[in-house]
């Protein structure tokens, strides 16, 4: 166990920052799994920005890594541009 009051501090903040990482991610992957489950070209036309920019945010964070969020991007744009 941490001994000091700012190793404490830091174990709270880590595990804040778990959490949060942690949800973000889920949301994310249920937004590319519904967009790659839609159909609907018009429903995925708007779906597109919105994951992308999720997927652009946890990059940024680092929660992961850039070159997933940009091959992620890029096979859903794929997909969307081929559904209409």
């Amino acid at each position: 166990m941490a001994n000091h009051k700012s190793a404490l501090k830091r174990i709270r903040a880590n595990a804040a920052k778990r959490l949060r990482n942690r949800y973000q991610a889920k949301t994310t992957r249920n937004a590319i799994k519904k967009l790659r489950n839609t159909t609907d070209a018009e429903e995925a036309k708007t779906l597109l920005p919105r994951v992308v920019s999720m997927l652009d945010r946890l990059a940024k964070k680092n929660v992961i890594h850039k070159n997933k969020a940009s091959n992620n991007k890029s096979k859903l744009t794929k997909l969307v541009n081929k559904l209409g």
